[in-house]
């Protein structure tokens, strides 16, 4: 990954610990209505479990293993886990290689199309999705809330 990467997951992930502990009350990081049915919390753990998967296990070879079906099922998670969490996946992506300009154009096999892209678009990919699950909470917080 190189360093502009690194720096927009950080700025993602600065503004998911702002929007998490910007909730009034814990416990409405745990409210879903009507068609929504991810919680906040469960956004977040989602992202986490994504960044640390495709990111951590993927690049850093830190041996995270995901459990997406538990990012979605777990309920109650406390505030403080979370934020927990953002702190852990921002010094890892920290301490993540940095990777060539040619390594950034490498054609890799992902998980969400039937043909191969470059690291690069797949990290551009990355960001994309924790910026719009973090815009997703921003929304959810103020709807919830009514700030």
């Amino acid at each position: 990954m190189n360093p502009s990467m690194k720096t927009a997951f950080q700025w993602g992930l600065e503004l998911l610990s702002k929007e998490v502990a910007l909730y009034s009350d814990e416990q409405l990081l745990r409210e879903t209505s009507g068609q929504v049915n991810n919680s906040a919390g469960t956004l977040c753990l989602h992202l986490l479990g994504n960044l640390n998967h495709f990111l951590g296990a993927q690049i850093g070879n830190t041996g995270y293993v995901r459990d997406r079906d538990a990012e979605f099922s777990r309920r109650n998670v406390p505030r403080s886990e979370l934020l927990d969490g953002v702190a852990a996946t921002q010094s890892m992506i920290a301490e993540l290689p940095t990777c060539t300009e040619q390594q950034m154009q490498e054609l890799i096999e992902v998980p969400i199309r039937d043909e191969k892209i470059t690291r690069e678009l797949w990290l551009m990919h990355l960001v994309g999705h924790l910026n719009y699950h973090v815009g997703q909470i921003s929304y959810h917080r103020r709807l919830t809330q009514g700030a």
